[in-house]
């Protein structure tokens, strides 16, 4: 039997569903995920691999228009993954009133490549409006397929898996076949580290925020890990950290409790926060930390 591997490129909005679909479809908690927007900033790959077949999902940041230079770099990973993709995955918000794809819906319609399109969230709509939205899906995209679903929940997940698949080109592996992704531990130390940040904080604070891992060490029974969380200004500072330290302990033992189950062993987190004025607008920093200009 011949072996299919690909790059299945998952896109949408913000908040639309692309990272609760992602780890649905991988098994594994790769991509944080929290109510607010702009929750995924990077390309996360997670890989998929069976006795004949290897599916390298690849979540990446929602659509929009940049407001200032991070945003436009997140974009760059969106336009990766519209040229490197085998198979397009599209996440559509039923519950939302409009459907808006900043231009690239244009782009999407000129792919040879097939494109499922994921109508997520059903389970806050209702049949009479789920099917005006397939219809209207299908006249913006002539050559997609529409699959309801509703992530969250689990429904219609395994009816996209099973296209997915059928998509898939014959090729060999493109990453060793126990590989789970492409991104090292300390990555997602940092994305916990914001997930909590995300769920705890409001208003600007999360989106002024990125975490820095300085030091990581596996030792027998114990991981030690430094983290270093950046905020734009001193006033954040003294917000992300709280009265008497609180806030900052709170989000510190809510993200050590989720890494201990990720890595599966004892954890010593530490945090420290720095205040690196506008970061979010620097090339250099955005660079230092992953990002591409």
């Amino acid at each position: 039997m011949t072996h299919k591997a690909g790059y299945v490129n998952i896109i949408g909005r913000p908040n639309a569903g692309k990272s609760t679909l992602m780890n649905q479809l991988v098994g594994e908690r790769l991509s944080i995920i929290t109510p607010k927007a702009q929750t995924t900033r990077h390309r996360i790959l997670g890989i998929v691999n069976t006795e004949h077949t290897q599916i390298v999902y690849s979540d990446t940041p929602g659509l929009l228009e940049p407001k200032y230079a991070l945003q436009a770099s997140m974009m760059t990973f969106v336009k990766e993954a519209l040229k490197d993709a085998d198979v397009m995955l599209l996440i559509v918000d039923a519950a939302e009133g409009k459907f808006e794809f900043f231009g690239f819906e244009e782009a999407l319609s000129k792919m040879e490549i097939p494109l499922i399109i994921a109508l997520n969230k059903i389970d806050l709509s209702d049949q009479k409006k789920m099917e005006a939205q397939v219809r209207q899906l299908n006249v913006i995209f002539p050559k997609g397929e529409v699959i309801p679903i509703s992530a969250l929940h689990g429904f219609g997940v395994d009816a996209v898996k099973s296209r997915v698949e059928a998509c898939l080109p014959e090729s060999p592996p493109y990453f060793d076949k126990d590989a789970l992704t492409d991104r090292p531990m300390r990555f997602f130390v940092s994305e916990t580290v914001r997930e909590r940040i995300l769920e705890n904080y409001r208003e600007e604070i999360p989106y002024a925020v990125e975490v820095e891992v300085e030091s990581y060490k596996d030792e027998e029974k114990l991981v030690r890990i430094g983290a270093v969380i950046y905020v734009e200004r001193k006033s954040q500072k003294g917000i992300l950290i709280g009265h008497k330290g609180e806030a900052l302990k709170k989000v510190g033992t809510e993200a050590r409790l989720l890494l201990e189950e990720f890595i599966g062993k004892k954890v010593f987190l530490e945090l420290f926060v720095k205040v690196d004025e506008d970061w979010r607008n620097k090339t250099n920093r955005l660079k230092a930390f992953g990002y591409k200009p």
